[in-house]
């Protein structure tokens, strides 16, 4: 674990932030606290997918489950698999989020925002309102998520990242 997430040359950054942001899920209860102060949560559930080999010796393991723990990521990312994408949940006072990032590129698929209220078909005045707070929405969604990529950057950067890495592998160790 910590030759994987030690050797910076070797590894994409993508694929460091999905791995820092499930054990910092798991750690923290989820708990985060954005650049303002406003706490919210984060999780990394369900789904997570792992890579490793190159080439013809390339493997995917895509783990899933609605109460999985994922063990048979974890032993993945054991046997020096990388994190290629992650199911993210985001909750933020009564809003919930959810969608898959991949670490190839931080795209982000299947994004679920709050439900958006119809527009009442009798009122004339308000017929952008429910287009406006969809937007709304997924701009805060993406405000929390850069703001936990700017937390891992932080972490990333700073002379704490060898004592992190050794408490992810603590806490990879701990869950096989």
């Amino acid at each position: 674990m910590a030759d994987y997430l030690g050797q910076t040359t070797d590894i994409i950054l993508g694929q460091e932030f999905l791995t820092w942001l499930w054990f910092r899920s798991e750690v923290t209860s989820g708990n985060f606290t954005s650049k303002e102060g406003r706490p919210y949560n984060l999780y990394v559930e369900q789904r997570v997918s792992v890579q490793g080999g190159e080439g013809e010796t390339l493997e995917t393991a895509t783990v899933s489950g609605s109460t999985s723990e994922l063990k048979e990521a974890r032993l993945g990312l054991s046997m020096g698999k990388k994190v290629t994408r992650a199911l993210i949940r985001i909750e933020q006072d009564t809003e919930a989020w959810q969608l898959t990032l991949k670490a190839e590129d931080f795209s982000l698929g299947s994004l679920k925002t709050p439900k958006v209220e119809k527009a009442d078909a009798n009122e004339e005045d308000d017929v952008d309102g429910p287009f406006l707070e969809k937007i709304f929405l997924i701009e805060s969604c993406l405000t929390l998520l850069d703001d936990a990529y700017r937390t891992f950057l932080e972490t990333r950067l700073s002379n704490d990242w060898k004592e992190t890495v050794q408490r992810m592998g603590q806490w990879l160790s701990k869950s096989e």
